[in-house]
């Protein structure tokens, strides 16, 4: 199993929480949320380093929650961008020695160490994999709050995060999204613009991204189920 760098976009003002904050600030079983997912990678032997991308405002505050996970991993803090994806860029560029790369959700802190490492797996041998999970319920098509037409949900599915990728590729896909002004919703976008197949890697449906107040509950729940089943 080969060794993998983590960048996590972490710059987000998580508006939809209405919490007034960075959410990843909010507290889940008494420690940030952002805590909860750095402790992933931290335990993972096969991460050799983390990239936490922030906004200068919150960067005391990201000082303070790393100082509480006692580590010998190489975590380095970049200022992010206007969007994500300026972000994720500003993470590469401080990327050194690194033949795969991942970029991780700050709020998605239930992610398996048996997803990363098949998503690591897939990324080196064919380029690019992200995680996924099939659809469950009936998707409609909507214009005005009138239906247009149902999709055909068979072969769709909810894209999450990790996604992976040999940090050559990312770095190509990145570069050209700029050159043409392209501004997609995730990383496998703008590689997919390279002609490049992304392949899916089953997740599971605990790896929600934290986005809603509703959305505490369920990490509730989540974490006191995984706790019952130790």
């Amino acid at each position: 199993m080969m060794e993998y760098q983590v960048i996590i976009p972490a710059a987000g003002q998580g508006k939809r929480m209405g919490a007034g904050k960075n959410k990843l600030f909010l507290h889940l079983n008494g420690k940030p949320i952002i805590s909860h997912t750095l402790k992933v990678f931290l335990e993972d032997e096969k991460c050799s380093g983390i990239i936490l991308v922030i906004q200068p405002d919150d960067e005391s505050f990201f000082k303070k929650i790393l100082k509480t996970h006692r580590t010998t991993k190489k975590i380095q803090i970049v200022f992010g961008g206007t969007e994500r994806q300026y972000s994720v860029f500003n993470g590469l560029q401080v990327t050194k020695d690194c033949s795969i790369i991942l970029v991780h959700d700050g709020a998605r802190p239930f992610i398996r160490h048996e997803v990363i490492h098949q998503l690591v797996e897939v990324a080196h041998e064919k380029g690019a994999a992200i995680a996924a999970v099939p659809v469950k319920d009936t998707i409609k098509k909507v214009q005005d709050f009138q239906v247009m037409e149902t999709i055909e949900r068979t072969s769709l599915w909810q894209v999450q995060t990790p996604q992976a990728f040999r940090f050559s590729l990312l770095l190509e896909a990145h570069h050209q999204a700029m050159q043409e002004n392209f501004l997609g919703t995730d990383e496998a976008s703008l590689v997919e613009r390279l002609q490049i197949p992304v392949q899916i890697v089953t997740a599971d449906y605990d790896n929600i991204k934290l986005t809603t107040p509703e959305d505490l509950y369920i990490a509730e729940a989540i974490l006191k189920h995984r706790a019952i089943n130790k």
